[in-house]
């Protein structure tokens, strides 16, 4: 989904939160780190107005609100193209570095899986360890896809190397299979 930038509109999200304990405005900015909120001032944070936002966001104001904090939800919309298109830039540019993060991560999985062939540890523990990580990468995936509502140039890279990444498991599963049926244990998991 993505959304035109002059008609695009944003949820601003302005928040409290007591000092102490410090606990509290942690979990506030994890959330919305979390849902991909972009700070835009000191206690405001903006995301697009559209649905996948709206669970985080209500996440978000129920801990400020459980802290003692005060949380104000406004619609926004740029007074002009060009501050709808900074806004737009601003949050776009954290959807890259998120996107950068997952490629970093398809990177260090394909290095274990390299790691693993070069020892040839081809055991079903292995496997699953490296299945359970590859789900990982699918679900990271999935909810960058549906946060990335501009379409980061990024994303299409990401989907690629997910491909490979998974290529490379299921190569690793085949030699896992190969090595246990050559000693003749029997694969169950």
């Amino acid at each position: 989904m993505t959304v035109d930038v002059p008609k695009a509109r944003w949820l601003l999200l302005v928040v409290k939160v007591p000092a102490q304990p410090s606990k509290h405005r942690v979990a506030v900015w994890r959330e919305l780190r979390k849902v991909g909120a972009v700070p835009v001032g000191q206690g405001v944070w903006a995301v697009p107005d559209v649905p996948v936002f709206a669970g985080g966001i209500a996440r978000a104001i129920e801990l400020t609100e459980r802290s003692g904090g005060e949380a104000m939800s406004l619609l926004a919309a740029g007074r002009s193209a060009a501050d709808a298109a900074r806004l737009q830039a601003q949050f776009t540019a954290a959807r890259s570095a998120d996107w950068g993060e997952f490629l970093a991560d398809c990177g260090k999985f394909e290095q274990e899986i390299a790691k693993e062939i070069g020892i040839a540890k081809f055991t079903l523990a292995e496997l699953e360890e490296e299945e359970q990580s590859l789900e990982r990468l699918r679900r990271w995936h999935r909810d960058l896809t549906a946060r990335d509502v501009f379409g980061s140039p990024e994303a299409a890279e990401a989907g690629e190397r997910l491909k490979h990444c998974t290529t490379v498991c299921e190569d690793y599963a085949e030699r896992v299979f190969t090595a246990l049926h050559a000693t003749g244990e029997e694969p169950t998991s």
